[in-house]
């Protein structure tokens, strides 16, 4: 095809899923560009550094619309679709991120003329029998475990007599799912689950920060829970826990270092869950016929899981190279069935804040960006 309208350039890390693309594709429209090396962070590099990187110079041959001020000639690039195409992980989204920022420096006219796009690949498949669907990340995975997992059950708290049916059933699964991984983030920053859990049932509103004065935060835990002993040491700073045989430390050190963003989300979490099996039981039905009798909420949301995943195969690809060339046209490539993202700018002013904070070198600015919109997260692939 000699019309650029119709031509697109698929811009794809590393040459194993370069050759799965090059074999899936439409030949008559499409092109690969295999990224082989590290993609330079234009953020951080002079300009004539930048144009000696063989990624950056082969990328801008290909499209064919040379560089710089004085020489870059939208008019003649040679396809007018620009698809970044990496793997649905972290790293996929760090070279992306690395690829919108040097067409965003470099080459803004593309960007505003709506020629770069983004593809979006699949994370996982799930297969049972000869049904198989493909799902784009974690969070698809999840919500389609959820579906599978609810269907034609019930749950009826015994005490309240609430009854939830099918999908009904969802929210509180997902508010479940929410608590145990911020639940899980913080005790994998140093706090023992037991303590942990004392500090959420506890609602202790001020977080970490403002108690590093141990023998306050002692006190406030003794009331919180006077069958738990709370002894406070000086040297180093920390306060022994004692419940029968289990014995931690919670150490002022692991405290201070503790966000108190991260603590925001916990217990805003754990509203949402604290009632769930709370001196009630769930009794969970299908058609009637009861299948299970549940205390606590874990169980309750391990029940649907492992409800849902009887009789799947369910595939994680490590990248885009484990696809077969059918499977990469089919769900990453076929302009019939294929989902792309159009970059836009929307701001261009706040868009120079935030690739500046985010990819230049000043760490203390991109920190402070990072822990303000944390909370504005919803899924976070760590």
């Amino acid at each position: 095809e000699k019309d650029p309208a119709l031509c697109e350039l698929y811009l794809v890390e590393g040459d194993s899923a370069g050759g799965s693309a090059k074999q899936g594709r439409e030949r008559r429209y499409q092109a690969i560009l295999p990224l082989k090396g590290k993609i330079l962070n234009v953020e951080k590099a002079r300009f004539d550094k930048m144009i000696t990187s063989n990624e950056i110079r082969t990328l801008i041959t290909a499209m064919g619309t040379s560089i710089g001020k004085e020489d870059f000639d939208l008019s003649k690039l040679r396809y007018h679709r620009i698809i970044i195409m990496t793997d649905a992980d972290v790293d996929g989204s760090h070279i992306r991120t690395l690829l919108l920022t040097f067409f965003f420096r470099q080459m803004p006219e593309l960007v505003e003329r709506g020629h770069l796009y983004i593809a979006q690949p699949p994370l996982y498949k799930a297969k049972r029998g000869k049904k198989e669907l493909y799902l784009k990340d974690e969070e698809a995975l999840r919500e389609y475990l959820l579906d599978e997992g609810v269907e034609g059950m019930t749950v009826k708290m015994e005490k309240s007599g609430k009854v939830l049916r099918g999908k009904q059933i969802i929210p509180t699964l997902r508010n479940i799912l929410d608590y145990n991984e911020h639940f899980g983030k913080m005790v994998h920053k140093g706090i023992n689950a037991e303590v942990l859990k004392v500090f959420v049932s506890g609602k202790l509103q001020n977080g970490f920060a403002d108690l590093i004065d141990l023998a306050p935060l002692a006190t406030k835990l003794r009331e919180i829970e006077p069958d738990v002993e709370f002894e406070v040491f000086n040297d180093p700073p920390r306060i022994l826990y004692k419940k029968g045989s289990l014995r931690s430390y919670i150490d002022q050190k692991v405290l201070e270092s503790l966000s108190m963003y991260e603590y925001k989300l916990l217990l805003q979490s754990y509203k949402q869950v604290e009632e769930i099996c709370l001196n009630d039981k769930a009794l969970i039905s299908k058609e009637g016929q009861e299948e299970m009798v549940v205390s606590d909420r874990q169980d309750l949301l391990n029940y649907f899981f492992a409800r849902a995943k009887k009789g799947q195969y369910i595939q994680r690809y490590k990248g885009l190279g484990e696809m077969n060339p059918d499977q990469l046209w089919e769900t990453t490539m076929d302009p019939e069935k294929r989902v792309l993202l159009q970059v836009k700018i929307e701001d261009t002013i706040e868009a120079e804040q935030i690739f500046t904070v985010l990819m230049g070198d000043q760490v203390e600015p991109r920190r402070e960006f990072i822990e303000n919109n944390a909370l504005n997260v919803s899924n976070l692939d760590v």
